[in-house]
């Protein structure tokens, strides 16, 4: 089988790290199964590649192709209009990536799906393509699509229409399935959560099995700094433990907001910014900490939480989404219900005086592997496609 996997968040060149979580679990589909994919990610077009233009001067730098683990990746131009753009950027993708498209086919690479990830704007975008190109339609939906954009409504309706058009909807964490449904999804849903590389993320060697105590522990936060991500929380927390250093691991625009809210409370010697990181990195800025903490006001499914667990580091989020469906035992950390700085120290105290032990963590963290997800991948796209071609 033939697939094309269309997702305007995908990493590059310039942007390792964006949308890696689409990115991982192709490559784990393609090593566990027979499936061939190519890739058309999208990306702004923007006219000036200088770096004082910020993101967009760096996405004006992208190539139009590359090879990421050994899959062609093309980047052809889409435009995006401001103030106004959200609300055509599905047809702008659609036509950007209709024309790589053709190019593909002619090539002699004629895909038998379309894989594509996040409902808005590409879902909608892709249900173009598959009306246009006459090939069923494979939707992902990942967190804020569903969660923030899904619920307004201009938005909603594209994206039920799209779904009405589709043949097949994967959410990464039952909640996202259940908010589908209550809006009116009727395309058949399955739940695939994203599974962890347990051999990249692992417990660090020398690194002690629980944290000394209750006056020297290290929590780590690694995501966006925006708004709904909450680091502040992070922060607050760290006034309100004397005994905890933090690290935040990601850049973003709250982050000057962010600096000046430890300078307020005097925690600059107790609190760190990373900044962005590359991926091969994370697995020791996750492993070197006793807690992670994750306060963001909505996930999909939190790739950082497993990946914190396998290299046996516990984790205090808040209780929504994906989070439900992983934080099940005591070994993985806590859930927090309440957005207040004193219910997530109370919860980070409690798992730091009670903590299970990396070794205990990691094991838990082992049974989402991904070969299990490929496996579910796979039987949909060939329903898919065995249904398709019998219309």
């Amino acid at each position: 089988m033939k697939i094309i996997t269309f997702s305007s968040l995908f990493p590059n060149a310039e942007q390792p790290s964006f949308g890696v979580f689409v990115e991982n679990r192709l490559r784990h589909l393609l090593r566990d199964t027979d499936i061939e994919a190519q890739v058309i990610a999208p990306v702004p077009w923007f006219p000036f590649r200088h770096r004082m233009f910020g993101r967009y001067g760096a996405v004006a730098c992208v190539p139009a192709h590359e090879k990421r683990h050994g899959v062609n990746v093309f980047h052809p131009r889409f435009l995006v209009l401001p103030k106004i753009g959200m609300r055509l950027t599905p047809r702008f993708l659609a036509r950007a990536a209709a024309k790589q498209l053709r190019a593909l086919q002619q090539t002699g690479f004629d895909p038998d799906l379309i894989d594509a990830h996040y409902l808005y704007p590409d879902g909608v975008a892709a249900a173009m393509l598959g009306r246009e190109f006459g090939k069923p339609v494979v939707m992902t939906a990942r967190g804020s699509d569903v969660t923030e954009i899904g619920r307004s409504q201009p938005f909603r309706t594209r994206i039920l229409r799209a779904a009405s058009q589709c043949s097949h909807i994967i959410t990464v964490s039952n909640s996202l399935k259940e908010e589908l449904t209550e809006i009116g999804v009727t395309t058949p849903m399955t739940t695939l959560r994203n599974g962890v590389d347990a051999e990249r993320f692992n417990i660090l060697p020398g690194t002690p099995n629980k944290p000394r105590g209750r006056d020297d522990f290290h929590i780590v936060f690694a995501g966006w700094l925006i708004r709904r991500k909450r680091a502040d929380l992070v922060i607050k927390v760290a006034d309100l433990l004397p005994g905890a250093r933090v690290t935040l691991v990601g850049d973003g625009p709250e982050r000057p907001a962010l600096e000046a809210l430890v300078q307020s409370l005097g925690l600059d010697d107790r609190v760190t910014f990373l900044g962005q990181q590359a991926p091969e990195r994370m697995p020791e800025h996750l492993g070197g900490a006793d807690v992670l903490m994750l306060p963001s006001e909505r996930e999909g499914w939190a790739n950082v939480l497993l990946e914190a667990m396998a290299c046996g580091t516990p984790v205090v989020s808040n209780a929504v989404a994906g989070a439900l469906d992983l934080v099940t035992v005591p070994e993985a950390g806590r859930l927090v219900c309440g957005q207040s700085a004193e219910a997530y120290a109370d919860a980070v105290m409690d798992l730091i005086a009670n903590h299970p032990g990396r070794d205990a963590v990691r094991r838990y963290a082992q049974q989402f592997g991904w070969r299990e997800i490929s496996m579910g991948q796979k039987a949909i796209f060939e329903a898919v496609v065995e249904e398709f071609s019998g219309r």
